[in-house]
C-alpha cells in the first residue's frame, strides 16, 4: 500500500514540473507563525476579515479538498492555522492544490480572518510549493504510538505528536536558562577535549579509538573533569562546559552511551558552597520553564525543587532506611550484611561495601530531591579527606525519584595525595577491566598532577546530568524520549 502511496505521489510530483511548478523552491518570505496570528485575534466574530496580510508555511496536515475550494491545515514550528483556498483567487497555482498530498510543505501568502464557523484562518491570495513529501505521514489522525519508530525516526515523532515537540522545545530552555544562571554568577564557558589520550574524571569504561595520523590510541570522554581543573590551576577561578560524555556501559531508562552533562568549578568553595549552588540553580531552571512553580509531576508523583533540600550523611540513609550502622562495622561485618542482601562481586574493601549498601538499600527511597553527604574515601578519589572523619570524603551526590541527578565534591588539591589516589584507580582498573588495554589504562595523568604541582586553589565542583534533569521537568517516562537520538540497535538489511 505504501509503494503505490509513494507512486502516487511521485506522479503528482512529475505533475509539477511538467506544468513549470518547482517543487523543491529555493526560498519563501516567512513573515508570521500560526501562535503568532492566533494570539493576536483570539475573539474575531464569524466571517470577520481583519485587512491583516501574512505570510505563513509550513507541512500540510490536514487536506479538504471541494473541487474548487480546499481547507488545509499547516503545521509550524509553534502550532498549526486553518487555510482557506478558492480556485478564482489564486488562479493557476490552484493546480499546485490539485496535486497536493498530506505531509507536503506549502507557503501562502494571504488574509487573517474568520470562518463562517468562527475559526481563525488564512483566505489564501497566493501559494506556493515548498516540498513534496514522497512518503505519507503515519496514522494520519492519532499521531505516532510506535516507540521504537518514534526513536529511530524523530523527524515523524516531532511531526505527529506535538507533546514530543513541546518535550525538546523544553528541554533546549533547561539548557539555556542553566547557562543564565552560571553566566549571571560570573562563571566562563569554555570547552575540554573529546578525543583524549588518557580517559579520567570518572570511574567508567571508555570507548576506544584510533588516530591514524600518529597511530596511537585515543578515548572518547567520560567527563571533562581534569580538564577543567587544569583552567582552574590557569586562574580561571569559575568555569562551566556543557558537553558530550561518552560511557560504554549500561543502555535503559537512565543510561544512555553518550549523555550531555554541566560540569563547573569555583575556586575557594567547598561541598557546602557547591550544595548551595545547585539546589539554587535547579530551582531557577525549573521556575523558569514551569509557570514560576517549583513542583512538577512526574509519573504520578509531585516532586518540588524549591531550595533548601533535604540532606543526609550516606551512613545515616544507610541506617534509616537499612536498618544497618555501618559507621563502626568491619569489612567481615560489611560483606555478611552485603551477602544477606544477595549484593554479589563487591571487592573486600570498606567503603565499596558501604556504598553498595546505600545503593541497594537507600537510594530507591530518595524520591524528593536530597542530597546524599560523606561518602567513603575508597570510591571518590578525587575528592578531598572530610574534615572531622578521615575515613569519609566531602562528596554529596543529588538524587531525585531514587536516581542520581548531580555529583559533587570539595575538589583534591594536594598533588602528592591526588597522585597517589589516581595510580590506586589506575590498579583497581587494571585488576578488574575485561579488556586488558595495558598502553592506556595502566596510566596515571602525568600533565594533570604537573598542573596541580603549580597549585590549584580550594575548589567545589558538581557535574549535573542534563539529560536526567530534562527528563523529571518534562516528565518524561526514559532518557530515549528526551535525547533526539538516542542509541538504537542497527537494523539489519535483507
Amino acid at each position: 500500500m505504501e509503494d503505490k502511496l509513494t507512486q502516487d505521489r511521485i506522479v503528482k510530483l512529475n505533475n509539477l514540473r511538467e506544468k513549470g511548478i518547482n517543487p523543491f523552491p529555493y526560498t519563501f518570505d516567512q513573515t508570521h507563525h500560526a501562535e503568532e496570528i492566533k494570539s493576536k485575534y483570539p475573539n474575531l466574530k464569524p466571517e470577520q476579515h481583519t485587512g491583516e496580510n501574512v505570510s505563513v508555511a509550513g507541512r500540510v496536515m490536514l487536506l479538504r479538498k471541494m473541487g474548487k475550494a480546499t481547507f488545509l491545515n499547516i503545521q509550524d514550528r509553534t502550532g498549526r492555522i486553518q487555510v482557506y483556498v478558492r480556485e478564482e483567487d489564486v488562479g493557476e497555482q490552484y493546480f499546485i492544490i490539485r496535486n497536493l498530498d498530506v505531509g507536503d510543505h506549502l507557503g501562502i501568502k494571504g488574509e487573517v480572518f474568520a470562518t463562517q464557523k468562527g475559526e481563525l484562518s488564512i483566505y489564501a491570495k497566493e501559494i506556493a510549493m515548498q516540498a513534496k513529501s514522497f512518503l505519507p505521514l503515519p496514522e494520519k489522525f492519532h499521531g505516532l504510538k510506535d516507540k521504537e519508530l518514534k526513536y529511530r525516526e524523530r523527524w515523524l515523532d516531532l511531526t505527529m505528536n506535538p507533546e514530543s515537540k513541546e518535550r525538546f522545545v523544553k528541554r533546549s530552555l533547561i539548557i539555556k536558562k542553566m547557562r543564565e544562571f552560571l553566566d549571571n554568577k560570573e562563571f566562563m564557558e569554555v570547552e575540554t577535549p573529546v578525543l583524549q589520550a588518557l580517559y579520567g574524571g570518572a570511574e567508567a569504561r571508555p570507548f576506544k579509538t584510533h588516530l591514524h595520523a600518529h597511530n596511537m590510541g585515543l578515548y572518547l570522554s567520560i567527563s571533562p573533569e581534569l580538564f577543567l581543573k587544569r583552567l582552574i590551576v590557569g586562574d580561571l577561578e569559575r568555569v562551566y562546559t556543557i558537553c558530550k560524555n561518552f560511557r560504554n556501559e549500561d543502555i535503559d531508562r537512565w543510561h544512555n552511551p553518550e549523555f550531555t552533562m554541566m560540569e563547573c568549578y569555583q575556586a575557594y568553595a567547598d561541598y557546602n558552597d557547591i550544595m548551595k549552588l545547585t539546589e539554587d540553580m535547579v530551582e531557577f531552571i525549573v521556575k523558569s520553564v514551569n509557570d514560576g512553580k517549583t513542583e512538577v509531576s512526574y509519573q504520578g508523583t509531585t516532586l518540588d525543587f524549591k531550595a533548601p533540600w533535604k540532606r543526609i550523611t550516606m551512613y545515616d540513609a544507610i541506617k534509616i532506611h537499612g536498618g544497618i550502622d555501618v559507621a563502626h562495622m568491619s569489612v567481615n561485618e560489611l560483606k555478611l550484611e552485603a551477602a544477606s542482601l544477595n549484593i554479589e562481586d563487591v571487592p573486600d574493601v570498606k567503603g565499596e561495601l558501604v556504598q553498595a549498601l546505600f545503593e541497594e538499600v537507600a537510594e530507591k527511597h530518595l524520591i524528593q530531591p536530597t542530597f546524599v553527604t560523606d561518602h567513603p574515601i575508597e570510591v571518590s578519589p578525587l575528592t578531598k579527606t572530610h574534615r572531622d572523619n578521615p575515613e569519609l570524603v566531602e562528596r554529596f551526590e543529588a538524587f531525585v525519584n531514587g536516581v542520581e541527578l548531580a555529583n559533587a565534591y570539595s575538589e583534591l588539591n594536594d598533588p602528592e595525595e591526588q597522585e597517589k589516589r589516581l595510580q590506586g584507580q589506575v590498579n583497581k582498573r587494571d585488576s578488574v577491566h575485561e579488556e586488558k588495554m595495558h598502553e592506556l589504562v595502566n596510566a596515571v595523568d602525568k600533565d594533570f598532577i604537573k598542573a596541580l604541582k603549580q597549585g590549584m586553589p580550594t575548589l567545589g565542583g558538581v557535574g549535573i546530568g542534563i539529560d536526567r534533569l530534562a527528563l523529571f521537568i518534562t516528565d518524561a517516562p526514559s532518557i530515549r524520549d528526551i535525547v533526539l537520538f538516542p542509541f538504537m540497535k542497527q537494523i539489519k538489511e535483507d
